[in-house]
């Protein structure tokens, strides 16, 4: 059987590379993998819809990306390629995170283990790998504990982790929902609240909110995450670049946080705030 290879120019947003993924999903592509040019996605040559392809790039939220070639593969095992490429991701020599095909290291204090299917949160991405460095760097001991937008939840795996007491994961996809299932398991831990939804969905208040999603959803949402959050709380953003800093602060600011300090890595940021 054809494996069929289609190319597409980088997605400009991770969101916008993440409904690119779900949608192509959704008309029987099946594996993915991005490189220095884009997104690269496969599909069996029995299924091949060039004509839906082209459908779905006309949609308005795909402008801006750009099918730059379809190639039949040559028989190979895609699996094994792909653990062949995919390498454990290491922040500040103390958490390293890695797919369950890689060995474990107890060299690291957190050796977290993340099968990423086609959920965003691998720590191969600027704002995951940030966040997680100002985790490090923070007292999570007996503390509650919000992840929006938790993609694989290795945020809020590594929140427990660290110490976290109820730690709940909310995202509003639905393969982001069931793959946090997966790696929560993965990682031996039994009681992270996985909840399907989007800020409509918090219940309660918490000491640290965890919130790597993108620009427009951050300033959206941000009352609700603000609302969730107890007195002296602290809450991580990212998903976002150094330009859209300025706006982030200003609509925190608006809404009673204070801005502690933020870190930036090829142009992403990664920003705390307390209340």
């Amino acid at each position: 059987m054809k494996t069929i290879e289609y190319s597409f120019t980088g997605p400009v947003s991770d969101i916008q590379h993440d409904m690119l993924v779900s949608m192509l999903a959704e008309i029987g592509f099946d594996s993915f993998m991005d490189d220095d040019w884009g997104l690269k996605a496969y599909c069996s040559g029995e299924i091949r819809d060039d004509a839906a392809v082209e459908e779905l790039l006309r949609m308005e939220a795909f402008r801006g990306i750009h099918l730059l070639a379809v190639e039949e593969m040559p028989d190979k095992d895609w699996n094994e390629l792909w653990e062949a490429s995919y390498q454990p991701v290491v922040i500040n020599e103390r958490c390293r995170v890695r797919a369950p095909f890689h060995e474990p290291d107890p060299s690291f204090e957190f050796d977290l283990v993340i099968e990423p299917k086609m959920s965003f949160g691998t720590a191969n991405h600027e704002t995951t790998a940030q966040i997680i460095a100002l985790m490090l760097e923070t007292d999570f001991k007996g503390k509650d504990v919000l992840d929006m937008g938790s993609g694989t939840a290795v945020l809020a795996i590594l929140a427990k982790k660290l110490g976290a007491a109820r730690t709940v994961a909310i995202d509003n996809d639905e393969w982001a929902y069931n793959n946090a299932f997966t790696n929560v398991a993965l990682n031996g831990i039994d009681d992270i609240e996985i909840v399907l939804g989007d800020a409509a969905a918090i219940k309660g208040a918490f000491d640290v909110v965890l919130a790597n999603i993108n620009r427009n959803i951050l300033l959206r949402d941000m009352r609700a995450y603000v609302e969730a959050m107890r007195s002296q709380a602290s809450i991580f953003f990212s998903g976002f670049y150094s330009e859209d800093l300025e706006s982030i602060k200003t609509e925190a600011e608006r809404l009673g946080l204070h801005y502690v300090h933020h870190l930036v890595r090829n142009n992403w940021v990664a920003a705390e705030f307390i209340k």
